[in-house]
């Protein structure tokens, strides 16, 4: 996180005046959450947090020795109907919490020795993220910052990111609208996806290891592969190779399982099989898309 002091403190008064008329997501609902009033997200102006933790299931490069210091934000702006997290991102589990609080867990992460601070979901949450991190850097919080996303992100959202987030930690799940929309109820995610990758990339590059092999800032993008190629992956790849960078890290993960209600959404009512998944990887090796891992039996 190079913005601190002032600077950081500006930015997080910037996010905050949204929230009465918020536009933080590509949704655009306008309603003013600090009244109570509820988006498309179902998130007010409070924030609520489900858990933090030091989690080693992340990549190597987050997980590392110590863990990456996880904090699970309630609530999504997508409604993926397979998501893994859905009492999370659907049903709303969570407690509300204070930025001091929140500043409070990172901190308390931090000393833990993890090697950074991973806010899954934080889309909505954006104004009470940079508030509470005022808070943790003026306390001596200076591990990196991931923003671990669905990726649908709108570019002036991400922009008052710039120079807080050292780690971006998209998804890219569709390049098909139709298959965007039946799923998770956003026709425009291909669009808008590629739009913030780009933004992510130009404000933070490709993915730096440090010297043990820990991420400290770059793009490290998420690919779950879908039964029967509805996440589009090879024009994602493609996309990746030859609109972003061939250096790019990819996470080509093979773990899909029918969550939530994906069992009254054929394919989507199964796993993937072996042969889906050897597709997947060989199309990134045919584009030379070397960096970044894949998942084996």
């Amino acid at each position: 996180m190079r913005l601190s002091g002032r600077s950081l403190a500006d930015r997080a008064k910037k996010a905050h005046n949204i929230l009465s008329n918020c536009t933080l997501c590509p949704r655009n609902c306008k309603v003013d959450r600090l009244a109570g009033r509820k988006g498309y997200c179902k998130a007010t102006a409070v924030l609520e947090v489900s858990s933090y933790n030091a989690h080693h299931g992340e990549e190597p490069p987050l997980s590392g020795t110590r863990g990456s210091g996880t904090i699970f934000l309630t609530h999504c702006t997508m409604r993926c109907v397979y998501c893994q997290n859905y009492p999370i991102s659907q049903l709303g589990h969570g407690n509300d919490k204070s930025a001091d609080e929140l500043a409070g867990m990172m901190l308390k992460l931090q000393s833990q020795g993890c090697h950074n601070i991973n806010f899954v979901t934080p889309t909505h949450y954006v104004p009470q993220i940079l508030e509470a991190l005022v808070i943790a850097s003026d306390q001596g919080l200076t591990i990196p910052i991931v923003y671990n996303t669905s990726g649908y992100e709108s570019l002036d959202t991400l922009k008052l990111l710039d120079g807080v987030v050292d780690i971006y930690l998209p998804d890219m799940r569709y390049a098909d609208k139709a298959h965007a929309k039946k799923f998770s109820d956003a026709y425009d995610y291909p669009e808008i996806n590629r739009a913030a990758i780009k933004e992510m990339h130009r404000q933070v590059g490709d993915l730096v290891l440090d010297n043990e092999g820990i991420a400290v800032k770059g793009l490290l993008i998420r690919h779950l592969v879908l039964p029967e190629n509805i996440s589009g992956t090879d024009r994602i790849l493609e996309f990746i190779a030859k609109e972003i960078s061939k250096n790019t890290y990819i996470s080509l993960m093979s773990q899909y399982f029918p969550a939530f209600r994906a069992h009254d959404f054929a394919p989507l009512d199964r796993k993937i099989t072996r042969k889906e998944y050897e597709k997947a990887t060989a199309k990134m090796t045919e584009l030379g898309l070397a960096s970044g891992w894949t998942q084996t039996d």
